[in-house]
C-alpha cells in the first residue's frame, strides 16, 4: 500500500511561486513514475509534470514547460512541484499521484495512476 500526502498550497498574486510537496510511503519503487495533476473548477483532471523516481526522468505538460520544475527528494520520499510565474488559470486543486506497475512513459495520463494524494488547493490572484 503506497500513501500520498500534499502539502504546500495557498494563494499568491499572479507572478508568485509556490512549491508543493507531496511525502509518500508505503512500497515505492524507483522505476515507476510519480506524477502531478491538476483539476481546475469544473474541469477534468489534467496532467502538470511527472518523473521517474529512480532515473530522475521528467516530463512536462506544455503548460508546465519553463514555469514548474518536478523533482524528489530520495532521503526523504518526497517528490515536489516547484511553481514560479504563476497565473490566474494555474488555479487548480493539485494532486501527486503514483502509477505502480506501468512501463508507460511519459505517463501523463490520470488512468495509469493508482494511487493518489487528497489534494492541495492553489489559487493564484489577478
Amino acid at each position: 500500500q503506497v500513501q500520498l500526502v500534499e502539502s504546500g498550497g495557498g494563494l499568491v498574486q499572479t507572478g508568485g511561486s509556490l512549491r508543493l510537496s507531496c511525502a509518500a510511503s508505503g512500497r515505492i519503487f524507483g522505476r515507476y513514475p510519480m506524477g502531478w495533476f491538476r483539476q481546475p473548477p469544473g474541469k477534468e483532471r489534467e496532467f502538470v509534470a511527472a518523473l521517474i523516481w529512480g532515473s530522475g526522468f521528467t516530463h512536462y505538460a506544455d503548460s508546465a514547460e519553463g514555469r514548474f520544475t518536478i523533482s524528489r527528494d530520495n532521503a526523504k520520499n518526497t517528490v515536489y512541484l516547484q511553481m514560479n510565474s504563476l497565473k490566474p488559470e494555474d488555479t487548480s486543486v493539485y494532486y501527486c499521484a503514483y502509477a505502480a506497475g506501468t512501463n508507460r512513459w511519459p505517463a501523463n495520463q490520470p488512468h495509469l495512476y493508482n494511487y493518489w494524494g487528497q489534494g492541495t488547493q492553489v489559487t493564484i490572484s489577478s
